[in-house]
C-alpha cells in the first residue's frame, strides 16, 4: 500500500521526510497541508495529528507522526538496508544522530531559521540577542558533527542514510539562515558536496521566501 503523506514541503520536517522517501525509493501520496494557512491546527489534520505540526504519514489504518519515525517506518516497509541498514549497530548509530538532530541539532538552527527568515519574511526584524545568545551552543553542536565527519563522505558508513538526510533539513536553506559554518569545514563540505549533490535532495529544493519554485 502507498504511504500517504500529510506536508507542506517548505517546513524542514517535511523536506526531511519528502527527500528521506525519494532517498529510500517508498512510493508514496502527498497530501498538501498550507503551514502558513495554519491547516495543521484545524480539522481534519489536528484529529490526525495531535501535535498539530507537520508532517504525518498514514499506511492504510496505520497513522504515524514524528519525521524521523516516518523515516525509520517507510525504510523498514520497502526493505532499504542502504538508507536504514539492519546491522545493530549501524542502526544504532544512526538512531542515535535521528534522536540527536531532534533533540539538540534542530532546535539550535530553527533559531537561526526563524530569526533571520521568518521574522523578516513577516515584517520584522531578527533579533541580535536571540541569535547572539544560541551562537555558542550552535557552534558546539556543530563542531560535534563536523568532527564527525573529518575523514567521512557520510554520516554512518559509506553512502547516504535517512541520518544524513535527518541532519541535513534543518540546515537546508543554510545561506539565508546565516549559518555561520565557516568554523566548521567538514560539515559544509558534507552539506554541499554531498547532500546537496543528491538527487533527492535537489529534486526537493526550497528557496528563499519559503517557495519550492526557482526564483527568475
Amino acid at each position: 500500500m502507498t504511504l500517504k503523506i500529510y506536508a507542506d514541503p517548505i517546513t524542514v520536517n517535511c523536506r526531511k521526510v519528502i527527500a528521506g522517501l525519494e532517498l529510500i525509493g517508498a512510493p508514496y501520496e502527498r497530501v498538501h497541508v498550507d503551514y502558513f494557512k495554519g491547516e495543521q491546527k484545524a480539522e481534519p489534520y489536528a484529529s490526525l495529528n495531535p501535535n498539530q505540526s507537520v508532517p504525518a504519514m498514514t499506511d492504510g489504518d496505520f497513522v504515524l507522526w514524528e519525521s524521523n519515525a516516518i523515516l525509520q517506518y517507510a525504510a523498514d516497509k520497502v526493505g532499504n538496508q542502504a538508507a536504514y541498514p539492519r546491522d545493530l549497530q549501524a542502526r544504532a548509530d544512526i538512531n542515535r544522530w535521528l534522536l540527536w538532530e531532534s533533540s539538540s541539532w534542530f532546535p539550535s538552527c530553527y533559531v537561526f531559521l526563524v530569526e533571520n527568515c521568518v521574522k523578516p519574511l513577516l515584517g520584522g526584524q531578527p533579533d541580535p540577542a536571540v541569535l547572539n545568545a544560541q551562537a555558542a551552543q550552535f557552534h558546539k553542536l556543530a563542531g560535534i558533527l563536523d568532527q564527525r565527519l573529518a575523514g567521512r563522505q557520510w554520516v554512518v558508513g559509506n553512502g547516504p542514510t535517512i541520518a544524513d538526510i535527518a541532519l541535513a533539513a534543518p540546515m537546508h536553506l543554510h545561506g539565508w539562515q546565516q549559518l555561520p559554518l565557516g568554523d566548521h569545514p567538514n560539515l559544509k563540505r558534507w552539506l554541499t558536496e554531498q547532500v546537496e549533490q543528491l538527487p533527492c535532495w535537489q529534486q526537493t529544493t526550497v528557496y528563499e521566501g519559503f517557495t519550492t519554485t526557482k526564483p527568475a
